[in-house]
């Protein structure tokens, strides 16, 4: 569990995000303290991925503050990880496993950097940690979705960083590689009290780790523990529309509008739900 009395990893104070001339969110307070794991739910387009690169440097806000290790974001920090979506490479692509995690050891300058000794080291250390090493000079196209998620995990994680953010890790992965991913980030955070922010339709996969929510929705948006916020009084209040959550067997399924499960817009049925 994240340690109360250091300051706090990720910082928002009263946060407004404009991209194209539509407001995302507003007056959106957060604290995010080390080792922390927030996951960050909602529909579509609300935002999520947009607040990442706030927090990356890439989109500045249009009011408020924002702070990371106490300082404002900017690109190419080292006190920030990140693991994009999954793309696909293509499978004649040179590039192999080891140059991909290369490339997070100075990835704020351009070009593919020429590793020293030390840095080989750090990424051959890397590489061993996330369990990649028999795969790590095969073309990055050849390999598993699971495989590449390792790399990029390494990828990210090489600089040391204090916050690590990550959007939709668990995309086109089976259970056996969610689970793998989702115990790496985990070993993560508690071995080194770094703060995790996941993007996710997915929350059951995470649900045992996660200690706070922020749900965004058309400009709305509640933070608080799993049981704070995932809760039918909570979720009617932030669409503004009637929202029932059931918990099946462990799971959270949340349906609203009256549609069945399989009609969500934007979950699969079988995790967050909201039609």
């Amino acid at each position: 569990m994240a340690h109360t009395d250091r300051q706090p990893a990720v910082s928002f104070r009263d946060a407004k995000l404009v991209v194209g001339g539509r407001t995302l969110w507003e007056h959106l307070e957060l604290d995010v303290l080390p080792g922390e794991f927030v996951a960050i739910l909602g529909p579509n387009g609300t935002g999520k991925t947009s607040l990442l690169k706030a927090l990356l440097g890439l989109l500045p806000l249009a009011g408020g503050s924002l702070t990371v290790a106490g300082r404002e974001p900017t690109r190419g920090s080292s006190t920030v990880g990140y693991v994009p979506q999954q793309k696909i490479f293509d499978a004649d692509l040179g590039l192999r496993g080891r140059d991909l995690v290369t490339m997070g050891v100075d990835g704020h300058r351009f070009g593919m950097p020429w590793p020293t000794r030390a840095a080989r080291a750090r990424v051959d250390e890397a590489i061993e940690a996330v369990g990649a090493t028999a795969y790590a000079n095969v073309p990055i196209g050849r390999l598993s979705g699971g495989e590449q998620q390792r790399l990029r995990i390494a990828q990210a994680l090489i600089s040391d960083p204090d916050v690590l953010l990550c959007d939709e890790p668990l995309t086109s992965l089976d259970l056996n590689h969610q689970e793998g991913v989702l115990d790496l980030i985990d070993r993560r955070r508690r071995a080194s009290d770094t703060a995790i922010l996941m993007v996710t339709h997915e929350i059951n996969p995470i649900l045992p780790m996660v200690d706070r929510i922020l749900y965004l929705v058309s400009g709305n948006w509640a933070t608080g523990t799993p049981e704070e916020v995932l809760t039918s009084e909570r979720l009617t209040q932030l669409y503004g529309t009637p929202i029932d959550v059931l918990r099946v067997r462990g799971r959270v399924i949340v349906v609203g509008g009256g549609e069945s499960p399989d009609k969500s817009h934007h979950c699969g049925p079988t995790e967050v739900i909201a039609s």
